[in-house]
């Protein structure tokens, strides 16, 4: 069964607006097929108009926490 949404990122994209340690914009799930909240209304960004997920995988934050390190750590480097 494929999503009928695309990933707006998937795990190892950039952070994108929306996205925190306990949302994400967009399925981040490595694969969504198998998560337990796939399709649930008002919590599954496959089905949420905001295409906001407010379930996202156990290792989701501490994937966020390494990607905002890594966003930071780029916009240092510009400054």
């Amino acid at each position: 069964m494929k999503p009928v949404l695309e990933s707006v990122a998937g795990f190892h994209g950039p952070l994108q607006p929306g996205d925190s340690e306990i949302q994400t914009l967009g399925c981040r799930h490595t694969n969504p097929d198998i998560c337990a909240k796939h399709s649930m209304l008002s919590i599954c960004a496959f089905v949420r108009a905001d295409q906001l997920c407010l379930s996202p995988s156990a290792s989701w934050p501490k994937q966020f926490r390494k990607l905002l390190a890594r966003a930071s750590a780029k916009n240092e480097g510009r400054t």
